[in-house]
């Protein structure tokens, strides 16, 4: 991926140490003026408004090291905080490139594990042990899910997610389960009233198990700062410069951590770009970079807009879009990039024809050059994934679904850290339930029920609980397999003191049995997470080799991964995710799909004009990731989740200028009756001069004309200008004179659909070419109804098994 050159690192900092100022001021001549002054304002508080693909990485890395260099400034008195591990991660690289003394002393991590790291220190202080467990999502939705079991309210009337949205927005308010229940009584407010229960047990259970979820992480330590002075003090005199990444992403929380951590010396440097607060739903406030000036006094605003990523005419695009947002501070990416491709819209039939549209393009686009990876494909929702997944497979092209079942998910590697974590902390009654019969030990679901009512009687964990087992009637019997479970875990944790942590988990893969459990089942999947167990391993020595840490901060480090955390990018397949986990991201082809009124902006939002503003920004987003090419594509019917809807293009589209965007119908039936890009019908006919995208094409209307995002005048009258090209065509991604590589002419022009190649019969051992996959040799044909099945041996791609139909376009005999 294409990114701003960084002369900072480049020309000095991965060479010689950086002693003379002069030649670290000259190396900033290569960053534009903006970027320049924002890495030399260093005192004060100071809001970067950093635009999409701005080299807002860059500028921090940077303003770090004039820290460093020019003002003198000790790396441990600097603080950078962001949200992802990775990214921290590569901060930390970067400036342990710099060579500059002390680097790795800059406290470079996210808000989670800076917050893990103050608590692991002072957490006694609010009557935690400072060898708390934290709890992950999965942990938490197992938990939240058997208190609402145990309290008899159903998951129907009361989903277990819905109940942690309220706990996770009550904490963020700083409201606790107690305060949370006598507001809800007060108000006779039902529903809230049983939410403020299942919240006090779920508050009560985690403060039992000695363990935080990832918003107790930043509450406490916003506590643990109010109600101890004096350790507030200490962090404020040790970080005399404060920096926040993707700032439009905080809550209320982040905002009050930041605040507190930056009152002592009051230098303060935010990151952010208000266009692309699109976490609201997580609880983000966009107010924080809105009034940022209002909240510190004397704050600078330097804005950087210039782009280094996109072409001119994706920027425009772009900007035509979040143009229309009333909330925010405004600004407009420019670059000195070509002019590009105009952004293209294909209007198809249906889910089917736009999945193998995608495909056909991807398929062509490849046979030009382009790798599998150029591409990514934006959904506003998972569900969309389906089509994409089911003609990729079709044609034989490599795919990944980012957000899919990854390392860390897989339940081999979850009941391999649980046991970890019972080791570091025996009260985590969690992941005490997950492994304590796992591998089987005669201990049922009985057995387990008894033993937590003991617990609770007694109001201990049920590790502790175990040893009480034997007073109790109903337990005598399984006392003795229950002091043999426990036996194993002390003496593990005795282990886990004298030993490295290598150690420690072959004797914990010894002593459970957990690998001779999967042998004894012998199979395929159990043999791949035998090695799975084993890979585990890899991330302790890895761990190891680069931290000084215990098994906490090892459990920690893990608890805190996100999915970009553990993202492989280095394999070449087409990725699919959806437009909210592409923040961040950077492609050279990105198919914005479905965009249409109901799928984005989402039927939910439609009629609330704060939330239209998030889908906005979130349109911003996804276009905002394409480097060189950027398609969106809506269709005229929809079935998803088992129902077939008529949806109207999405009114974001228009809102693009005509100059900015090309649109192709290639839907079967003849156009849109009405195309009204997203808005109510029945409007008064208001001028003739066509605005924006919804102009669509000047000759194929009747004189009536598109303003803003809504349609003016007559409706759609009504003659396709298309050939309707069968389904089976719309893959074969024909090149057409009028666009390269597209097999699609605009609106306004007559369309020649290619016709069907002629059919081929292939045999087994027939040497072939195939454009995207090279030469090869069939292996097999496998009738498959009125279709054959191919299975082809690739010399440099592998083999791939492919149905002739489809692939006959593709083929040719070598």
């Amino acid at each position: 991926m294409r990114r701003l050159p960084i002369v900072v690192l480049q020309k000095i900092v991965y060479n010689a140490p950086m002693n003379n100022n002069n030649e670290f001021d000259s190396a900033f001549t290569n960053l534009n003026e903006m970027q320049r002054e924002a890495v030399k304002t260093t005192d004060g508080a100071l809001l970067l408004l950093a635009g999409a693909g701005s080299g807002k990485t860059t500028v921090l890395i940077s303003r770090i090291a004039n820290l460093l260099v020019n003002k003198n400034v000790k790396p441990h008195q600097i603080i950078a905080i962001t949200f992802t591990n990775k990214a921290a991660g590569e901060m930390k690289e970067r400036l342990e490139r710099m060579n500059v003394h002390g680097a790795s002393s800059v406290w470079a991590s996210t808000f989670h594990s800076a917050c893990a790291r103050i608590l692991r220190r002072d957490i006694d202080k609010l009557g935690y042990d400072t060898s708390f467990t934290i709890y992950d999502t999965a942990d938490t939705a197992s938990l939240m899910k058997r208190i609402l079991k145990d309290m008899e309210i159903s998951e129907k009337d009361f989903p277990h997610k819905t109940v942690l949205t309220y706990i996770s927005r009550a904490k963020d308010e700083m409201v606790s389960a107690e305060k949370f229940l006598r507001l809800a009584e007060s108000n006779e407010d039902p529903r809230r009233r049983i939410i403020g229960r299942a919240y006090k047990e779920y508050e009560k259970r985690m403060k039992n198990a000695n363990a935080l979820d990832f918003d107790d992480l930043i509450l406490l330590t916003v506590k643990l700062f109010d109600e101890n002075p004096d350790v507030l003090e200490n962090y404020q005199n040790r970080f005399m410069y404060v920096l926040v990444d993707e700032y439009q992403d905080t809550n209320n929380l982040q905002y009050r951590l930041t605040a507190a951590l930056a009152g002592g010396y009051g230098n303060i440097c935010v990151v952010g770009d208000d266009d692309q607060s699109i976490y609201k739903f997580r609880g983000a406030t966009i107010e924080n970079i809105l009034s940022f000036e209002k909240q510190f006094k004397n704050a600078r605003v330097i804005r950087l807009e210039q782009n280094y990523r996109s072409t001119g005419i994706i920027l425009k695009a772009a900007n035509d879009v979040i143009k229309n947002n009333k909330s925010r501070k405004g600004k407009e990416l420019w670059t000195e990039n070509s002019e590009g491709d105009k952004p293209t819209l294909h209007i198809v039939t249906d889910e089917r024809d736009e999945a193998q549209l995608v495909a056909g393009e991807i398929m062509a686009s490849v046979g030009n050059g382009r790798k599998w990876q150029d591409h990514v494909i934006l959904y506003r929702m998972n569900a969309q994934s389906n089509q994409f997944e089911t003609a990729f497979k079709k044609y034989g092209i490599p795919y990944r679904v980012y957000g899919g079942t990854g390392f860390f998910e897989r339940a081999e590697i979850k009941d391999m850290l649980a046991y970890m974590c019972v080791i570091h902390n025996p009260d985590d009654d969690v992941r005490f339930r997950r492994i304590i019969n796992n591998p089987a030990r005669g201990l049922g679901d009985t057995t387990i029920a008894r033993l937590s009512t003991v617990a609770e009687e007694l109001e201990i964990s049920m590790f502790r609980a175990i040893r009480e087992a034997h007073k109790y009637e109903n337990l005598q019997s399984s006392a003795p397999k229950l002091i043999k479970f426990a036996d194993m875990i002390e003496g593990l944790r005795e282990l886990a003191v004298r030993c490295p942590l290598d150690v420690l988990y072959d004797e914990l893969v010894k002593a459970t049995g957990y690998v001779r459990m999967l042998e004894e089942k012998k199979s395929d999947e159990n043999l791949s997470r035998i090695e799975n167990v084993w890979e585990l391993k890899t991330n302790i020595i890895a761990f190891m080799n680069e931290n000084d840490g215990s098994l906490f901060d090892f459990l920690s480090e893990m608890a805190l991964y996100t999915d970009l955390d553990r993202d492989d990018q280095s394999s070449d397949k087409v990725l699919m995710m959806t437009m909210h986990s592409a923040k961040g991201l950077e492609f050279d082809t990105v198919f914005l799909v479905g965009a249409e009124e109901g799928i984005f902006p989402g039927a939910r939002v439609i009629g609330d004009p704060a939330e239209i503003e998030e889908e906005r920004r979130l349109c911003y987003v996804a276009m905002t990731r394409a480097m060189r090419r950027l398609s969106f594509t809506s269709a005229k019917n929809r079935m998803i989740f088992g129902r077939t809807t008529s949806s109207m293009p999405s009114r974001f589209i228009g809102e693009i200028s005509s100059e900015n965007i090309e649109i192709f119908d290639i839907a079967q039936e003849s156009a849109w009756e009405e195309p009204q890009w997203g808005k109510p019908r029945g409007d008064k006919p208001q001028g003739n001069k066509p605005q924006g995208a919804g102009a669509y094409r000047r000759d194929s209307y009747s004189g009536g004309s598109y303003r803003g995002n809504s349609y003016r005048g007559d409706s759609y009258r009504g003659e396709s200008r298309w050939e309707k090209p069968r389904r089976s065509e719309l893959a074969q991604g024909a090149v057409s004179a009028q666009r390269p590589s597209q097999g699609y002419m605009p609106v306004s022009k007559p369309a020649t659909v290619q016709k069907p190649a002629p059919q081929v019969v292939y045999s087994a051992g027939e040497t072939v070419r195939h454009k995207t996959f090279g030469n090869g040799v069939i292996k097999s044909v496998t009738p498959a109804g009125s279709d054959a099945l191919l299975e082809i041996e690739f010399e440099e791609n592998g083999t791939k098994r492919l149905l002739q139909k489809s692939a006959t376009p593709y083929l040719t005999h070598s």
